[in-house]
């Protein structure tokens, strides 16, 4: 007779009593997920990782420090059976089913009365596998299933678009560096529910590709603003669409607030009366070097990393960067949008005590298929610009960190 499937159930354990025999990696991933479940949990245990330890230490868990005996299960709603002693799992597990108490066992499903489902969250949807043939003993079979079904439900492709849970106003979205694989999974699924898409030079252009067809995508270098300024009309042209019922997403390169302009939108937002949704984004100060091979901390060699914007020379009246304490820094120095001003930049840090022989790294369309990395020293960095044309966005990163991994490959 082929075997039943297991009755997919949720348990609600909040403040109910959950045994857990055993503290090492299986309690390790198991314990996260009760406590959030706001279950009154009780370890029994001798000893445990430090990552149990640690939550007993957070009183998140109550560790009684012993082996497992008769009785531990007496009132659970709920046990995790998860020791290195067969014998004395076995003996857990009888005294379960004694007590009528759910209990998962993981060194034998089969003599177990509950399994744990695979398990994955999307915006207040949790999704739980569980397979019923042979396969259903892999656990990777169910995690890869699982993987799945979360992804499709984050990126849209699971869910007609009519029926998502569509996000009001407008959402100021961090598309990080360039790679698509770099935005958050929030802003991706935001994406997946727009109905406008208002997107920046330098945003993850490939992400653009992957919409359907009716959503409307505007460059904002290309908003008509007459007598408004450029920051101005875009402000305009959110609020209008928002105020037409639309979904709105503002995407934007790296971070929203790092040289962004993401706060003067939310203020114009929010004038207006226009709900907005801000999603931070991985930032091209750090990613950037990163991906380059360029750590901007390393133990021994920098402690500090300082981020300031380019875009502005030193000695222009309108700078608000204190270039004569930056030179006097020991640490990594990140300088976005300063291509054009580098020269300046270079001999303004040399002139306050930076030495000309600092090591400065350009990264060119960092994390693209298009980056490529360019080496120089603040007293070649001019020249070496001009001789390799390097062009805008590059991320420029001053400091010893750059001579600390690989070399430069082009």
């Amino acid at each position: 007779m082929a075997e039943h499937p297991a009755y997919p159930v949720g348990l609600r354990l909040t403040g109910r009593r959950v045994v857990v025999l055993g503290g090492g990696q299986v309690a390790q991933r198991r314990l996260p997920a009760l406590i959030a479940a706001g279950a009154d949990i009780v370890l029994v245990s001798p000893e445990a990782t430090a990552s149990v330890e640690a939550m007993a230490d957070a009183g998140e868990i109550a560790w009684e420090r012993r082996p497992y005996r008769e009785g531990d299960l007496a009132d659970a709603w709920y046990a995790l059976i998860a020791t290195s002693d067969h014998d004395a799992n076995t003996r857990a597990s009888a005294e379960a089913e004694t007590h009528r108490v759910w209990c998962v066992r993981s060194d034998d499903a089969d003599a177990a009365t509950a399994w744990t489902p695979a398990t994955g969250h999307s915006e207040g949807v949790t999704v739980a596998v569980l397979t019923t043939d042979a396969r259903g003993r892999d656990p990777r079979h169910t995690a890869a299933i699982r993987d799945a079904v979360v992804e499709g439900l984050r990126d849209g492709t699971l869910v007609a678009p009519h029926h998502r849970t569509r996000t009001p106003g407008v959402a100021l979205v961090g598309g990080g560096p360039g790679d698509p694989d770099l935005i958050t999974v929030r802003g991706r699924r935001l994406l997946a529910e727009a109905d406008v898409v208002i997107a920046d030079r330098l945003g993850p252009r490939d992400l653009l590709a992957e919409l359907p067809p009716h959503v409307e995508v505007i460059d904002a270098a290309k908003i008509p603003y007459g007598r408004y300024m450029a920051q101005e009309a875009i402000n305009n042209a959110l609020i209008e669409h928002a105020k037409q019922g639309k979904s709105v997403v503002r995407l934007k390169g790296g971070d929203p607030y790092v040289f962004g302009r993401g706060m003067e939108e939310l203020q114009a937002l929010a004038e207006a009366g226009i709900p907005c949704t801000v999603v931070p984004g991985i930032s091209s100060s750090i990613s950037v070097p990163g991906a380059a091979g360029i750590p901007v901390t390393h133990r021994g060699v920098a402690h500090e990393f300082t981020v300031v914007s380019g875009h502005v020379a030193p000695d222009d009246e309108r700078s608000l960067v204190d270039w004569p304490s930056l030179a006097r820094l020991t640490g990594t120095l990140v300088i976005l949008m300063g291509v054009d001003k580098i020269g300046r930049i270079a001999e303004t840090l040399v002139a306050h005590g930076k030495s000309p022989d600092t090591p400065v790294a350009l990264v060119q369309e960092g994390t693209t298929t298009a980056q490529r990395r360019v080496d120089a020293t603040l007293a070649t960095v001019a020249e070496t610009v001009r001789a390799e044309d390097v062009k805008p966005p590059a991320v420029i990163v001053v400091g010893p960190v750059v001579a600390v991994g690989p070399p430069a490959a082009g």
